[in-house]
């Protein structure tokens, strides 16, 4: 009984040996590599160089008040159509009171001069009739009285615009009534009914009433960089992509590129500009990011292949070209390139349609 069981653990010993040997024999024997395969293909080869930015109008304007004083009334809001001339806002004047006081002190004294100058007027007037006085008399009482009368007018003229901002003569041509200088569209109304205004003067710019613009004039601007400027010029076509319209690209042409430029996060960025043709009933609002994709070069029709394949031996560039199958084996072929878009490369010399070009390894768990 013995005997058998040590038999029996001989022949385990020596089974367990001999699929050790072998599992260690599969491991280190060297697997074949495959590698994938692609023939060389027409297609169009177009080098592409993109500027961020957005789009905005090309003249945007802020309307300001001529005088100082408090919104009375506001009559458009933001998103109105108007046109040129339109009434945007009313503002109620609040006089300074050194300066009514002032005007109310000269209406006083131009009616005292206009009575006293009325009065010899009117006796200079009858003694003339009665040919008692002389013309030259009788006339300097009359540019007198004339002068007196238009000091007068004038007085209360100035104190009526003081106080309302418009003279009874000229209510048609007030500066309380704030009036658009253009046809467009009403994009922001910063102020609201009651808040305080001011004109532009030396120390300030004004309070903005309204922003106007004509959104039927659109341009890009952006920034593109230093290496890219120099492959570009004015009159080139651009393609762009608005973030906040999927699914849509609209063509504009290059207008403008910055003479000089400036560093940004490091590197120099040139500002640009391009004129944005909008189909009829296309819409875009102001201040919308945007892609633009500026052709630099492009070719039709012509054979590529995927630029990963493509190595490289000091100043050449070669591919490796399959041989033999199911076991591979590659040939090195040294090719001439041309215009490459770097996704593929246009391919002038070296390769054919039929030719096999060596690609990624495969990974072998997942075939």
């Amino acid at each position: 009984m013995k005997k058998i069981f040590r038999i029996l653990g001989i022949v385990v010993l020596v089974g367990a040996f001999i699929g050790t040997m072998f599992f260690l024999y599969n491991k280190s024997k060297k697997k074949s590599e495959v590698f994938e395969t692609k023939t060389p293909f027409i297609s169009n080869v177009i080098l592409k160089t993109v500027a961020t930015g957005s789009v905005v109008p090309r003249y945007e304007i802020q309307i300001k008040p001529q005088v100082s004083g408090i919104i009375d009334e506001l009559f458009v809001e933001a998103g109105d159509r108007i046109s040129k001339g339109q009434v945007l806002a009313r503002i109620k004047i609040i006089p300074d009171m050194v300066t009514l006081n002032s005007a109310e002190t000269r209406v006083n004294r131009a009616k005292i001069n206009f009575d006293d100058a009325k009065i010899d007027y009117d006796r200079q007037s009858k003694l003339y009739d009665k040919k008692v006085v002389s013309y030259v008399e009788y006339k300097n009482a009359k540019v007198a009285y004339d002068s007196a009368k238009e000091e007068l007018t004038a007085a209360e003229n100035n104190l009526e615009l003081i106080k309302n901002g418009v003279t009874k003569n000229t209510e048609n041509a007030t500066n309380t009534l704030v009036r658009s200088t253009i046809d467009g569209m009403v994009l922001a109304v910063p102020v609201k009914e009651g808040n305080s205004v001011i004109q532009a003067n030396t120390f300030n710019d004004g309070t903005t009433i309204a922003s106007v613009a004509d959104m039927k004039d659109i341009v890009f601007e952006g920034k593109i960089d230093e290496t890219e400027v120099g492959k570009i010029k004015e009159g080139m076509p651009i393609e762009l992509e608005i973030g906040a319209i999927e699914k849509e690209k609209f063509d504009a042409v290059l207008e403008y590129i910055s003479p000089k430029g400036v560093e940004e996060n490091g590197a120099i960025q040139f500002e640009i500009k391009a004129n944005v043709h909008l189909k009829e009933g296309q819409f875009i609002r102001a201040g919308y990011s945007a892609n633009a994709s500026i052709v630099l070069e492009r070719k039709d029709s012509v054979m590529v292949i995927p630029e990963g394949m493509l190595k490289f031996e000091k100043d050449s560039s070669y591919v490796e070209i399959l041989l033999t199958e199911p076991e591979q084996s590659f040939e090195k072929r040294f090719v001439k390139t041309g215009l490459s878009d770097g996704i593929n490369i246009e391919i002038t010399e070296g390769l054919t349609k039929e030719d096999k070009v060596k690609g990624e390894k495969i990974n072998p768990n997942k075939l």
